[in-house]
């Protein structure tokens, strides 16, 4: 005669055990992965949401990256206004001292022709990462396009994903 010796407790304690390893892997998965929801089984839901936010982050390190080239330019720009203006500025003390009597016109005269070729120089030179001249430009060209666009932002909407940005319109800003 054969008998069948079933220990309960021992059952028990290996259902909690494998229960307790299943945890232990689940929580060694989001530790070693840093995400609480690694997949749609997980959580569907939240899943949908972190892949959103996921891709998100991926698009706004572009946008920064966008942001910060049109910042340069903008930058490069400005500075070369800058020393556009200084020289603006001399130019016109040069004028304002010409208007004086007993004053040597035609030294004040080459000092402006040599402020005008410092000016165009500035200009000529300012050019910014991507090769764009705001400054100085040949508008006779074929190509040419007085609107420049900088990215200006990014924003997700109830339809979609958007990204801004800003025209500017360099006809405005352009020595010669």
């Amino acid at each position: 005669m054969s008998s069948l010796l079933t220990n309960t407790s021992a059952m028990v304690a290996l259902q909690t055990l494998r229960s307790i390893n299943t945890s232990l892997d689940q929580a060694n998965n989001r530790v070693s992965t840093g995400l609480r929801v690694n997949s749609a089984a997980d959580n569907a839901a939240y899943w949908s949401i972190a892949t959103t936010i996921r891709s998100d982050n991926g698009a706004l390190s572009a946008v920064q990256d966008a942001l910060g080239l049109g910042k340069s330019t903008v930058d490069t720009v400005s500075t070369g206004l800058d020393a556009v203006q200084t020289s603006l500025q001399k130019i016109k003390e040069k004028l304002v001292s010409a208007s004086s009597p007993n004053v040597d016109r035609s030294k004040l005269q080459t000092e402006i022709s040599d402020l005008i070729s410092q000016l165009r120089s500035n200009a000529d030179n300012t050019v910014a990462v991507g090769g764009d001249n705001w400054l100085a430009v040949d508008s006779s060209k074929a190509s040419y396009n007085a609107d420049k666009t900088v990215v200006a932002a990014f924003s997700r909407t109830a339809t979609g994903v958007e990204v801004n940005s800003i025209s500017i319109d360099t006809s405005t800003v352009k020595l010669y």
